[in-house]
């Protein structure tokens, strides 16, 4: 069964770019959402299993971090998967210190290991993890 995988707050050069690598690497879509509110309604109206959020949000400039932890503090989403995309090693200690799994930098989009932290959360086209 196809994943969908929810990114928030990149622009949409980079969402394409993050889309197409998804859809090569796994039996998953993403849907873009602009900014932390679209982001919620998204989650009322939609099944996300993975939420992918930019350190700063491309819209509003707003900090990526601030919707890892709502997200996480809430019972209601805590259970969702989110992972933080920045290159900033503090950013991402940050954001596993908040609750969510180890992220990834847009520079290391199509590495092995960025696939590999994916793969925890997503069905590989070829069937393995």
């Amino acid at each position: 069964m196809k994943k969908i995988v929810m990114d928030v707050g990149n622009c949409r050069g980079d969402h394409a770019l993050l889309a197409m690598m998804l859809r090569s690497h796994f039996d998953a879509d993403a849907v873009r959402a602009a900014d932390a509110d679209e982001a919620m309604d998204a989650l009322e109206t939609n099944s996300i299993d993975l939420v992918l959020v930019n350190r700063v949000l491309d819209d509003d400039r707003s900090e990526g971090i601030d919707l890892v932890r709502h997200l996480k503090a809430d019972p209601k989403w805590a259970r969702i998967p989110v992972m933080l995309i920045s290159n900033y090693p503090e950013a991402q200690e940050a954001a596993v210190a908040a609750g969510a799994a180890k992220g990834f930098g847009k520079d290391d989009l199509e590495s092995p290991e960025t696939v590999r932290l994916l793969g925890a959360f997503l069905s590989r086209l070829d069937g393995t993890k």
